[in-house]
């Protein structure tokens, strides 16, 4: 009797995780704007770029943006070769 990998051999094996396609997820709230970092680039952008002690941050690393700073700072994180989406 030979052993097999069963997910292999059923075709549904399980999902690996890949790799985020973006450094920053942008969401919209109404007056304010979340620049959510998702990956360590863009977590180390916030904290050069940005800081904790920039305005009112209570959700650092997470950013609170107002909108009209928006364009800006996306110039910024595409400069750096990072993605914002």
């Amino acid at each position: 009797m030979s052993s097999t990998d069963s997910f292999a051999a059923s075709g549904s094996s399980p999902t690996r995780k890949t790799k985020t396609k973006w450094d920053f997820r942008v969401e919209f709230h109404g007056a304010i704007i979340l620049l959510v970092p998702l990956t360590r680039s863009g977590c180390a952008w916030v904290n050069k770029n940005i800081g904790a002690d920039n305005g009112y941050q209570p959700y650092f690393p997470t950013i609170i943006i107002e909108p009209r700073y928006l364009d800006q700072i996306l110039g910024g994180i595409r400069k750096c070769g990072l993605v914002a989406r």
